[in-house]
């Protein structure tokens, strides 16, 4: 039997909600005392000015929410931002609590969904953007408590190390 807190009749729910409105949507359920989870992603933008974070969610123009469907459905379905709870033809979908657990387990320190793999010392990258993109190096280490790590460049001519945003880098497959 699945997890689903259907005993009580309080369950998670995916709720599709109009586009760029998860936050409001949020705000809107648990003002209403509706248990919420959004989770967010952060991620590293290269523009002309620089690098910088942006927080995204995790599944775009869609919150999870745990309440009782026989009880709450109407009030959700109506509430300022949302398009409709996930459903199959007038059913509400329950999801497991599992899924929602293993999404949980992978927020960091800062409140972010973590989905970057991780890297093994010798394991070829290569650099995604910037001014080093496309140059292929070595992983060597993470440095704690930052969201840098170190990489051993090979070019035609030198070899060097160099700092860089664990984001601007990826696995050569």
């Amino acid at each position: 039997m699945s997890n689903t807190g259907l005993e009580n009749g309080v369950a998670w729910y995916a709720i599709r909600t109009k586009p760029r409105e998860e936050e409001r949507v949020d705000v809107n359920l648990k003002s209403w005392q509706v248990q919420t989870f959004a989770p967010k992603l952060r991620e590293l933008c290269a523009s002309g000015f620089g690098k910088h974070y942006v927080s995204k969610p995790l599944f775009s123009n869609y919150i999870f929410a745990r309440f009782d469907a026989s009880k709450q459905l109407h009030h959700i379905n109506y509430t300022r931002g949302v398009q409709k709870v996930v459903s199959f033809g007038d059913s509400p979908l329950p999801i497991d609590d599992k899924v929602i657990d293993f999404i949980k387990e992978r927020i960091d320190k800062d409140g972010f969904i973590q989905l970057n793999e991780e890297l093994k010392y010798g394991e070829q990258v290569t650099i995604k953007f910037g001014p080093f993109k496309s140059l292929v190096g070595i992983f060597e280490r993470r440095i704690k408590e930052t969201d840098r790590v170190k990489i051993l460049l090979n070019t035609v001519t030198y070899q060097s190390h160099l700092l860089i945003e664990r984001e601007m880098i990826e696995r050569v497959h």
